[in-house]
């Protein structure tokens, strides 16, 4: 799925006069297409309605899968695309200054209220009147996302061209059970080195930068209909069992429960429209 984005479309949003714009449109499409890396003044928020919604900034791929929005910053270059057929919301917003809305790319939980709320203003006129009734619901709205609970849904993206292929190699062979040794001898490392730079780089260990990986790919394979059986053996973990504790453990809730939550609220909005 390609998140349009074309140039003209985008200053033009940025020169409306009002602190929401709505595409006004549920975007629908079923083929996989990374757009070009672009940017606007006023940030963005891609709400998933179905499907999984894929952003990439510069340091890190961010996953939005349904009942999440993914929040974009004004002025951050980044691509978005989607996993398999994927239905999105999307809202370019320039929130008062004395609002505290998040400064970097990250994933927001959305709540019942705040999902019905967005849909609402993806019906408003661009230039809505800021005193009256829709102008009180984008300000709810912001109220809203400022309070909205982040979730740690990143795949941290090294900049070290050994490590990106390391990231690429890892993507490709999802199941492969090398040792931290082996892989880092793939990338001309030392398994010292690889650890080092892991850390400086994104923070994390090579097991947790992996298991985060495997996050990623479930959410896109379980998004599309798979099984937690079939992601389980894909990602070569021995069991289903295996797999669901390590969600568990990385997420906070088995990863059957995790979309039951986030699909049965978009069930319902599908079978209002």
């Amino acid at each position: 799925m390609h998140i349009d984005v074309r140039s003209d479309w985008l200053s033009y949003v940025d020169q409306v006069p009002r602190a929401l714009v709505a595409a006004n449109t549920v975007t629908s499409l079923d083929a996989l297409e990374q757009s070009s890396r672009h940017q606007h003044q006023k940030a963005q928020l891609l709400l998933t309605v179905r499907g999984v919604i894929n952003c990439e900034v510069e340091d890190a791929v961010w996953i939005v899968p349904p009942q999440c929005a993914v929040w974009i910053p004004g002025g951050l270059p980044h691509t978005a695309f989607g996993s398999g057929e994927v239905e999105c919301i999307s809202l370019f917003i320039e929130p008062p200054a004395t609002l505290a809305l998040p400064s970097k790319c990250c994933t927001i939980t959305v709540s019942p209220l705040l999902r019905h709320l967005l849909m609402r203003a993806n019906e408003l006129t661009e230039r809505y009147h800021v005193d009256g009734p829709d102008g009180r619901i984008v300000s709810v709205i912001l109220d809203e996302l400022a309070a909205a609970p982040v979730e740690d849904l990143r795949l941290p993206i090294p900049s070290d061209p050994r490590l990106r292929k390391l990231t690429d190699l890892l993507i490709a062979a999802p199941a492969d059970h090398a040792t931290v040794a082996q892989w880092a001898s793939r990338i001309a490392l030392s398994e010292r080195s690889l650890s080092r730079m892991l850390a400086e780089e994104v923070g994390m260990s090579f097991g947790r930068w992996r298991r985060q990986l495997h996050i990623v790919l479930a959410l896109r394979h379980l998004s599309a209909g798979q099984t937690v059986q079939a992601v389980a053996m894909d990602l070569g973990y021995e069991s289903a069992s295996s797999f669901v504790t390590m969600f568990r453990k990385m997420v906070g809730k088995p990863p059957s429960r995790y979309l039951l939550e986030r699909l049965r609220p978009a069930s319902l909005d599908h079978g209002q429209r």
